[in-house]
């Protein structure tokens, strides 16, 4: 009792003390952060229409956590289930082990103060036989969680970009739907940061949570119940109070991975954007944009370490030192309790190798439970990128269900959406029919609900090349991202070839990583040519009549590779498009610009070749000399209203 009368009020001290510390931090952490994202709240809401996500260890983080873990181990019977059952193996063995080392390091000292030579070789050699058995539970250990981690964002990455490259979800994320600015991070650094924090909670839970259970059970037997029930009480209280500590940490988290993806891309707008930037002597301006989009994100790192810092002061002081002090406390009590029955009649030695014994395990629960309650931390931001990740797979399921929302619509033009019922995304019908392109009252609307033109009715069959003319604005584009499915239909109905028999043919072409085959073949693999039976002689004759004959010595080859973007010129980029175009054959082709950076013949032979080979064009061109090559015309005069006629010779103008 007098053991009673000299700990609790020490005690009751020090949780006073840190029952204070914890309560000013906790409020300096919240004046804090409300007077730090107020603005950003502010912004958030302008932007978005809405609240940012919270992100926190409660019951939807746990659910969300469920849903992704379904897809990092779709079964029991998976590489991933058995490097998880390989790495839990693992902690038990290296729990038991633990719990031998204390029990044989015990001995040895034993055999050492009572100077017996045979015990101490004894338990001696046993340490020496035992080592590379528990070097190789430790390595096991690593290997699997190694192995789990990449696994885990194998698996996540293959199922995310099985949606975002479903179709054209990938083009709808970043031109339909504005939820998600930056997929390519997510896509990347998030998803490793989440595989590996989830599989270190695995093994840093796990590990713990075994080391309670087994050494409650032996001191259980050792110094009774209460001590080890003295523990896992503190376990719990311990954990309640850094739990609500932590909760800003998944919102900080959810922050900086925003801020970390704003200042990756502001970097790359600046390497797509190079050469315009570079003519407007843009440099100082792009260096104010780029180092204030840094200083955002350093300023939330700052403040996030000293977030860090006051909570690392809380979790030592509570997870490690008081959980010791609570350790000596608990057992200590059947030695200085001199009534204590357990030791009325023992020795001196057998007291010692007893406190030796009992004090380590529980000065090793007592780290265990610390580990527990600090995993609590990794826990929240776990939350953080649970949170991140939950919302593209939301997204991804969003739009691969023809689903997507405008948060910058303005007020207006929701409204005008709302008022004209007929309008509305998805609400059209597409039918699929070789050699035709048929507009039956379709309207020309765009994602944000501009309607451009109200109803758009016209027949193309095959050998009718029409060329499409208008002011900037009126729905050329428009009308392509429609008939290529890019676009909602939002009413009426659009008879068109499968996807794969129309061809996008843009201004600018885009060429591929890869080597100058992959260039006129794409999308198309060299197996996908080798199936089609078209060989690379038939290619070499593709290049020799858009006039790139040239090209395959001049580059080293079919299979030479190189930074094509560079090494070609604009006309040869249009020249490869062409040859791409008359690889494939589609029935259908749209000409956007296409031949704006190529001569007048190169470009009429293009156009005689397309007609020979059964090519049906829609062209976007402003050059005189391509009406010739073209049966009817389709204006749009930018005020809503069109007209599709025939081409004659009384036909004097086109375009604006």
């Amino acid at each position: 009792m007098a053991v009673h009368s000299k700990l609790t009020p020490r005690n009751s001290a020090i949780v006073t003390a840190i029952g204070v510390g914890l309560y000013l931090i906790y409020k300096n952490a919240n004046l804090k952060k409300s007077r730090r994202n107020q603005p950003d709240i502010k912004v958030v809401i302008s932007e978005h229409g809405q609240k940012k996500e919270k992100a926190a260890v409660d019951g939807v983080f746990l659910r969300r956590l469920m849903h992704i873990l379904k897809i990092l181990i779709p079964g029991w019977f998976t590489p991933e289930a058995w490097y998880m059952l390989m790495v839990a193996l693992s902690l038990i063995a290296r729990t038991y082990a633990d719990v031998w080392m204390i029990q044989n390091g015990t001995a040895i000292e034993s055999a050492i103060i009572g100077r017996n030579m045979e015990l101490f070789k004894k338990h001696l050699l046993q340490f020496v036989y035992a080592m590379p058995a528990i070097s190789t539970v430790n390595n096991c250990l690593k290997y699997g969680l190694n192995e789990l981690k990449v696994r885990f964002r194998s698996r996540l990455t293959h199922h995310l970009y099985d949606s975002y490259l479903k179709g054209f979800t990938f083009y709808k994320m970043s031109n339909l739907d504005n939820r998600i600015s930056n997929a390519d991070q997510l896509l990347t650094q998030d998803v490793e940061k989440f595989c590996d924090s989830v599989a270190e909670l695995y093994s840093n839970l796990s590990k713990p949570v075994l080391d309670v259970v087994l050494y409650t059970f032996k001191l259980t037997g050792a110094i009774g119940p209460q001590g080890p029930a003295y523990m896992l009480g503190y376990l719990a209280l311990s954990g309640l109070i850094l739990t609500r500590l932590r909760r800003p940490i998944g919102r900080l988290t959810v922050q900086e991975q925003k801020l970390e993806g704003e200042y990756r891309y502001v970097n790359s707008r600046l390497i797509t954007n190079s050469e315009e930037i570079a003519f407007y002597q843009g440099n100082q301006r792009e260096r104010f944009i780029i180092l204030a989009t840094f200083q955002k994100l350093i300023s939330h790192l700052r403040y996030f370490i000293f977030f860090r810092l006051q909570m690392g002061f809380v979790d030592s002081v509570v997870a490690k030192y008081i959980a010791t002090v609570v350790g000596y406390w608990v057992v200590s009590r059947p030695f200085l309790n001199l009534a204590h029955k357990r030791h009325l009649n023992s020795t001196h030695s057998e007291r010692l190798e007893d406190y030796y014994k009992s004090g380590r395990m529980l000065v090793k629960m007592a780290e265990a439970i610390g580990r527990i309650v600090l995993a609590g931390r990794e826990m929240t931001r776990l939350a953080g990128f649970t949170a991140r990740v939950t919302q593209l797979i939301r997204v991804l399921d969003d739009l691969n269900r023809g689903r997507y929302e405008r948060t910058m619509v303005t007020t207006e033009q929701t409204q005008a959406l709302e008022n004209n019922k007929e309008l509305k995304a998805g609400s059209g019908k597409i039918n699929i029919q070789d050699h035709i392109i048929k507009f039956e009252k379709v309207p020309l609307v765009t994602p944000n609900g501009d309607v451009l033109v109200k109803e758009l009715t016209f027949e193309v069959r095959s050998g009718m090349n029409i060329l499409v003319c208008g002011p900037n604005g009126c729905g050329k584009s428009s009308l392509f991202r429609i008939l290529g499915e890019l676009w909602p239909l939002f009413g009426g109905t659009l008879t068109k070839p499968e996807k794969g028999k129309l061809f996008y043919v843009p201004q600018r072409p885009y060429m591929t990583v890869g080597t100058l085959r992959d260039q006129v073949i794409y999308p198309d693999t060299h197996t996908d040519q080798l199936r089609k039976g078209v060989k690379d002689s038939d290619l070499a004759e593709i290049l020799s009549k858009v006039q790139l004959g040239y090209i395959q010595d001049r580059e080293g080859g079919w299979n030479s590779i190189q930074d094509w973007m560079d090494v070609l010129s604009g006309g040869e980029k249009q020249r490869i498009a062409m040859a791409r175009l008359f690889y494939h054959k589609p029935q259908f082709a749209i000409l956007d610009e296409c031949t704006s950076a190529v001569s007048v013949d190169v470009e009429g032979y293009m156009y005689n070749h397309s007609r020979e080979v059964g090519i049906t064009l829609f062209t976007v061109s402003h050059r005189k000399s391509l009406w010739k090559h073209h049966e009817y015309y389709l204006k749009m005069d930018g005020r809503g209203e069109y007209e599709f006629k025939p081409i004659t010779a009384d036909t004097t103008e086109f375009g604006s």
